[in-house]
């Protein structure tokens, strides 16, 4: 039962990495692609490290996935902060139709 949940969530994760994926292929600009990528990716490494919790032996890698996932947050909204505000700078436009 446990396998079926964690695949499951495994492939939600996958979804979610996909549409994030094509909000960076299809967007506009550098903002839309950028708030795409961000909660897509987040969502589904989220996903991911709750199918790789499932099958953990012990509360200390549980404990590790998490402060991984973390770290994985906080960098990603750091660097994508870091690039739309180099994007602001440099003057690129938002889009308009």
């Amino acid at each position: 039962m446990i396998d079926t949940i964690s695949i499951l969530f495994l492939c939600l994760g996958a979804i979610f990495f996909l549409a994030g994926t094509v909000g960076l292929l299809r967007l506009p600009d550098v903002y839309t692609r950028l708030h795409a990528l961000t909660k897509a990716d987040n969502i589904g490494v989220g996903f991911i490290v709750i199918a790789l919790c499932l099958q953990a032996d012990s509360w200390f890698v549980v404990a590790k996935l998490l402060f991984i996932w973390i770290l994985i947050f906080l960098a990603g909204a750091g660097v994508s902060h870091f690039i739309a505000k180099n994007a602001f700078y440099n003057g690129i436009d938002i889009w308009k139709r």
